[in-house]
């Protein structure tokens, strides 16, 4: 499906001198983090002129096995990853709250320290394709917009009722309002997963590569996933 030119809810005449710089939100249990997770993060903060990136880990996540690191060890990781690299932040509100991490709940806290200022929900095509399982799914949209990184050349499809006459193709038009727009952004793939560098630890067989230096020699000092 084509998106659309421009998005139908919002003036397109409104200049850029009265946007104002968005927020991205990356949430995951990042068990560990890897370039699977930093790349797109970056280029999406290049290619959405975002302030900055949060990286906020899941404590108990909903959809999914609970991580194998701890909450400490994965917060160590990202905090190790993201050193030095600019406009990327980890932010620990999801551990600290505990319990099961619901991204609404997280979104209506961000909301709150951050008033108007646009939210930019950073997902992955699949997790854009189970959204409507989530808790309190409707809300999200009236909380932050959603982008939904993609392979180049991937379609959006047919999309779901609620995301109709939401799609936009100006990014510019993120920066224009907190929340409420779908956008579809082409990232460059990376054929990483944290399963497959848990496994090859597990193997003793080389991650090089897939991680940042500083995370594996946590891993090795830590002896996190029994490595």
């Amino acid at each position: 499906m084509a998106l659309a030119d421009e998005c139908p809810v919002l003036n397109s005449a409104l200049s850029t001198k009265h946007s104002t710089l968005a927020v991205g939100i990356f949430g995951g249990t990042f068990d560990p983090i890897h370039y699977g997770h930093l790349r797109p993060a970056q280029e999406a903060m290049q290619k959405l002129a975002l302030a900055e990136v949060r990286f906020i880990p899941a404590a108990t996540p909903p959809h999914r096995p609970p991580p194998q690191a701890s909450a400490a060890q994965r917060l160590a990781m990202v905090e190790l990853a993201i050193r030095g690299l600019p406009g990327l932040r980890a932010d620990d509100r999801e551990l600290q709250r505990g319990g099961l991490s619901y991204t609404v709940l997280t979104l209506e806290s961000l909301r709150a320290e951050f008033g108007k200022t646009p939210l930019c929900l950073l997902v992955g095509a699949d997790q854009f394709r189970s959204f409507e399982t989530w808790y309190r799914w409707q809300e999200i949209p009236a909380l932050a917009h959603l982008v939904v990184l993609n392979r180049p050349g991937t379609t959006a499809g047919v999309l779901p009722a609620w995301a109709r006459g939401r799609e936009c193709a100006d990014l510019q038009v993120l920066r224009e309002a907190p929340a409420g727009q779908l956008a579809f952004l082409s990232v460059s793939p990376q054929d990483i997963s944290a399963t497959r560098i848990r496994t090859a630890l597990a193997r003793g067989e080389s991650v090089q590569g897939l991680l940042p230096e500083a995370v594996l020699d946590y891993i090795r000092t830590n002896q996190v996933y029994g490595h």
